[in-house]
Protein backbone atom coordinates (compact mmCIF):
# COMPACT_ATOMS: atom_id res chain seq x y z
CA UNK A 1 0.00 0.00 0.00
CA UNK A 2 1.28 3.46 -0.90
CA UNK A 3 1.86 5.36 2.38
CA UNK A 4 0.62 8.52 0.71
CA UNK A 5 -2.79 6.92 0.15
CA UNK A 6 -5.22 7.50 3.01
CA UNK A 7 -7.07 4.63 4.65
CA UNK A 8 -10.45 4.90 6.40
CA UNK A 9 -10.81 3.08 9.72
CA UNK A 10 -13.80 1.03 10.84
CA UNK A 11 -16.87 2.98 12.09
CA UNK A 12 -16.42 4.24 15.64
CA UNK A 13 -12.68 3.48 15.86
CA UNK A 14 -10.87 6.53 17.22
CA UNK A 15 -7.38 7.96 17.03
CA UNK A 16 -6.60 9.29 20.51
CA UNK A 17 -3.55 11.40 21.26
CA UNK A 18 -2.27 11.67 24.83
CA UNK A 19 0.19 14.53 25.02
CA UNK A 20 1.81 16.93 27.47
CA UNK A 21 5.19 18.28 28.54
CA UNK A 22 8.11 16.05 29.43
CA UNK A 23 7.80 14.71 32.98
CA UNK A 24 4.02 15.15 33.26
CA UNK A 25 3.51 11.38 33.48
CA UNK A 26 2.33 10.37 30.01
CA UNK A 27 3.94 6.92 30.24
CA UNK A 28 2.52 6.04 33.65
CA UNK A 29 -0.96 7.29 32.75
CA UNK A 30 -0.97 5.24 29.56
CA UNK A 31 0.30 2.18 31.44
CA UNK A 32 -2.65 2.56 33.81
CA UNK A 33 -5.02 3.12 30.89
CA UNK A 34 -3.80 -0.22 29.46
CA UNK A 35 -5.24 -2.05 32.47
CA UNK A 36 -8.79 -0.79 31.88
CA UNK A 37 -10.71 -3.45 29.90
CA UNK A 38 -12.51 -2.42 26.71
CA UNK A 39 -14.28 -4.20 23.88
CA UNK A 40 -12.69 -4.25 21.42
CA UNK A 41 -9.33 -3.93 23.13
CA UNK A 42 -7.53 -0.65 22.58
CA UNK A 43 -4.27 -0.60 20.64
CA UNK A 44 -1.42 1.36 22.21
CA UNK A 45 0.90 2.46 19.42
CA UNK A 46 4.62 2.25 20.23
CA UNK A 47 6.56 5.34 19.14
CA UNK A 48 9.83 5.09 17.23
CA UNK A 49 12.78 7.14 18.49
CA UNK A 50 16.48 7.73 18.01
CA UNK A 51 16.86 8.54 21.71
CA UNK A 52 19.21 6.19 23.59
CA UNK A 53 17.42 3.46 25.53
CA UNK A 54 17.32 3.94 29.29
CA UNK A 55 18.25 1.05 31.58
CA UNK A 56 14.66 0.17 32.51
CA UNK A 57 13.26 0.42 28.98
CA UNK A 58 12.43 -2.50 26.70
CA UNK A 59 12.69 -2.17 22.93
CA UNK A 60 9.27 -2.62 21.33
CA UNK A 61 7.47 -1.96 24.63
CA UNK A 62 8.47 1.53 25.69
CA UNK A 63 9.70 2.60 22.25
CA UNK A 64 11.00 1.17 19.00
CA UNK A 65 14.62 2.27 19.37
CA UNK A 66 16.22 3.07 16.01
CA UNK A 67 19.48 4.43 14.65
CA UNK A 68 19.46 7.81 12.94
CA UNK A 69 19.96 6.04 9.62
CA UNK A 70 17.11 3.56 9.98
CA UNK A 71 14.78 6.29 11.22
CA UNK A 72 15.60 8.46 8.22
CA UNK A 73 14.97 5.60 5.82
CA UNK A 74 11.55 4.94 7.35
CA UNK A 75 10.70 8.63 7.34
CA UNK A 76 11.73 9.04 3.68
CA UNK A 77 9.58 6.02 2.77
CA UNK A 78 6.51 7.68 4.33
CA UNK A 79 6.40 5.22 7.21
CA UNK A 80 5.49 7.77 9.87
CA UNK A 81 2.17 9.47 10.50
CA UNK A 82 4.28 12.22 12.05
CA UNK A 83 7.97 12.64 12.85
CA UNK A 84 9.56 15.46 14.81
CA UNK A 85 12.88 16.41 16.35
CA UNK A 86 12.28 16.81 20.09
CA UNK A 87 14.91 17.49 22.77
CA UNK A 88 17.62 16.70 20.21
CA UNK A 89 16.24 13.29 19.14
CA UNK A 90 13.77 12.09 16.51
CA UNK A 91 10.38 10.66 17.46
CA UNK A 92 7.84 9.24 15.02
CA UNK A 93 4.47 7.46 14.99
CA UNK A 94 4.50 4.31 12.79
CA UNK A 95 1.71 4.77 10.26
CA UNK A 96 1.15 1.03 9.71
CA UNK A 97 0.37 0.34 13.39
CA UNK A 98 -2.28 3.06 13.40
CA UNK A 99 -3.89 1.81 10.21
CA UNK A 100 -4.02 -1.82 11.32
CA UNK A 101 -5.64 -0.86 14.64
CA UNK A 102 -8.29 1.42 13.15
CA UNK A 103 -9.01 -1.01 10.35
CA UNK A 104 -9.76 -3.69 12.96
CA UNK A 105 -12.17 -1.37 14.76
CA UNK A 106 -9.81 -0.71 17.67
CA UNK A 107 -9.07 2.70 19.14
CA UNK A 108 -5.44 3.65 18.49
CA UNK A 109 -3.85 5.42 21.46
CA UNK A 110 -0.80 7.55 20.69
CA UNK A 111 1.65 9.09 23.13
CA UNK A 112 3.01 12.10 21.28
CA UNK A 113 4.84 15.30 22.11
CA UNK A 114 3.22 18.68 21.52
CA UNK A 115 4.83 19.18 18.09
CA UNK A 116 3.71 15.77 16.85
CA UNK A 117 0.18 16.20 18.17
CA UNK A 118 -0.23 19.38 16.14
CA UNK A 119 0.94 17.58 12.99
CA UNK A 120 -1.45 14.65 13.50
CA UNK A 121 -4.41 16.93 14.19
CA UNK A 122 -3.75 18.74 10.92
CA UNK A 123 -3.54 15.46 9.01
CA UNK A 124 -6.35 13.70 10.90
CA UNK A 125 -9.02 16.22 11.96
CA UNK A 126 -11.07 13.38 13.52
CA UNK A 127 -8.33 12.70 16.09
CA UNK A 128 -9.16 13.29 19.77
CA UNK A 129 -6.46 15.27 21.60
CA UNK A 130 -5.99 14.96 25.38
CA UNK A 131 -3.41 17.14 27.11
CA UNK A 132 -1.98 16.19 30.51
CA UNK A 133 -0.90 19.01 32.79
CA UNK A 134 0.93 18.90 36.15
CA UNK A 135 -0.45 20.50 39.33
CA UNK A 136 2.15 23.28 38.82
CA UNK A 137 5.29 24.05 36.87
CA UNK A 138 7.32 23.64 40.05
CA UNK A 139 5.86 20.16 40.53
CA UNK A 140 6.78 19.28 36.96
CA UNK A 141 10.38 20.40 37.44
CA UNK A 142 10.58 18.32 40.62
CA UNK A 143 9.41 15.23 38.72
CA UNK A 144 12.00 15.80 35.99
CA UNK A 145 14.78 16.17 38.55
CA UNK A 146 13.64 13.15 40.58
CA UNK A 147 13.69 10.70 37.68
CA UNK A 148 17.40 11.49 37.06
CA UNK A 149 17.40 10.21 33.48
CA UNK A 150 18.92 13.26 31.79
CA UNK A 151 22.20 15.14 31.93
CA UNK A 152 22.19 18.63 33.42
CA UNK A 153 22.04 20.19 29.94
CA UNK A 154 19.21 17.86 28.83
CA UNK A 155 17.27 18.60 32.01
CA UNK A 156 17.64 22.34 31.47
CA UNK A 157 16.39 21.99 27.88
CA UNK A 158 13.37 19.93 28.94
CA UNK A 159 12.46 22.43 31.63
CA UNK A 160 12.62 25.34 29.19
CA UNK A 161 10.58 23.43 26.61
CA UNK A 162 7.99 22.40 29.21
CA UNK A 163 6.99 25.98 29.91
CA UNK A 164 6.47 26.58 26.18
CA UNK A 165 4.53 23.32 25.75
CA UNK A 166 2.14 24.13 28.59
CA UNK A 167 1.14 27.27 26.73
CA UNK A 168 -0.21 25.07 23.91
CA UNK A 169 -2.92 23.34 25.94
CA UNK A 170 -5.68 25.41 24.34
CA UNK A 171 -4.98 23.52 21.10
CA UNK A 172 -6.42 20.34 22.66
CA UNK A 173 -9.93 18.96 22.99
CA UNK A 174 -9.50 18.09 26.67
CA UNK A 175 -7.05 19.13 29.38
CA UNK A 176 -6.58 16.68 32.27
CA UNK A 177 -4.64 17.49 35.43
CA UNK A 178 -2.36 14.63 36.52
CA UNK A 179 -2.10 15.12 40.26
CA UNK A 180 0.95 13.65 41.97
CA UNK A 181 0.18 10.11 43.19
CA UNK A 182 -3.16 9.98 41.35
CA UNK A 183 -2.16 8.16 38.16
CA UNK A 184 -5.04 5.65 38.27
CA UNK A 185 -7.54 8.45 38.77
CA UNK A 186 -6.09 10.38 35.84
CA UNK A 187 -6.23 7.29 33.61
CA UNK A 188 -9.84 6.67 34.63
CA UNK A 189 -10.73 10.23 33.65
CA UNK A 190 -9.07 9.81 30.23
CA UNK A 191 -10.98 6.55 29.82
CA UNK A 192 -14.27 8.34 30.56
CA UNK A 193 -13.44 11.00 27.95
CA UNK A 194 -12.80 8.36 25.27
CA UNK A 195 -15.98 6.45 26.10
CA UNK A 196 -18.07 9.63 26.05
CA UNK A 197 -16.66 10.64 22.67
CA UNK A 198 -17.36 7.19 21.23
CA UNK A 199 -20.93 7.27 22.51
CA UNK A 200 -21.47 10.72 21.01
CA UNK A 201 -20.00 9.76 17.62
CA UNK A 202 -20.59 6.01 17.08
CA UNK A 203 -20.25 6.28 13.30
CA UNK A 204 -17.08 8.38 13.23
CA UNK A 205 -14.70 7.29 10.47
CA UNK A 206 -11.04 8.19 10.96
CA UNK A 207 -8.94 8.63 7.83
CA UNK A 208 -5.16 8.09 8.15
Amino acid sequence: MNPDESVVGAPGAMLVIVSGPSGVGKDTVIQSLCTIPTEPERYFVVTCTTRPRRDYEVDGVHYHFMTDESFERKRNAGGFLEANLVHGHWYGTPRDEVRVALGAGRDAILKIDVQGAAVVKQKVPEALLVFLVPPSLEDLFSRLQARATETADELDMRQRNAALELARQEDYDYVVRNETGEVARTAAFVDEIIRAEKAAHPDRRTRV
